[in-house]
């Protein structure tokens, strides 16, 4: 019998048993993406990372040792901070770890977005930017990241071989 006249619930169900008893994920792939854009007036980096809030949630979970639940009005954000400080660096040229404050988060349909600020007065001539979130937990995980800095723009991609970088604008 031709697999065209077969009804097409009989070949989902054939496809279903055939995964086995691999759990259905939202996303078959690991990713964030971070952009960091410079604003002159504050003189400092607006550093927002959007990520998966499963995989998120996977990872907080771990660390906490109790199951996370992002949501509305959580009380996860001392969590998420020390997270994501542990996970997103940048040290000078003049091998200076510049300070990361942790602004918030907030959560739209299927990612949260974390949103950091770092203090840059000087001429931003590059360093070494750290962006290892997540790459704990997924071995295929990448991190873009953008940066923008006075008109100029560079995108970067950290994967679990490569978690810290050199990073210029230039």
């Amino acid at each position: 019998m031709a697999l065209r006249k077969l009804p097409a619930i009989f070949i989902l169900l054939v496809a279903g048993c055939l995964m086995g008893s691999r759990p259905l994920t939202l996303h078959d792939f690991h990713a964030s993406v971070t952009q960091m854009q410079y604003n002159p007036k504050e003189k400092s980096f607006e550093i927002s990372i959007r990520i998966f809030t499963d995989d998120f949630e996977k990872a907080l979970s771990a660390v906490s040792g109790s199951k996370i639940a992002l949501g509305p009005n959580d009380k996860n954000d001392p969590l998420i901070e020390k997270y994501i400080l542990s996970h997103f660096s940048y040290v000078s040229p003049q091998k200076q770890t510049k300070p990361i404050k942790y602004v918030g988060h907030e959560i739209e349909v299927d990612a949260n977005w974390l949103y950091l600020e770092m203090p840059y007065a000087e001429p931003f001539r590059g360093g070494s930017l750290k962006q290892n979130v997540l790459m704990e937990f997924f071995d295929d995980q990448v991190n873009m990241v953008n940066i923008q800095y006075q008109g100029q723009k560079k995108t970067f991609v950290f994967r679990k071989n490569q978690p810290v970088q050199d990073v210029s604008v230039d």
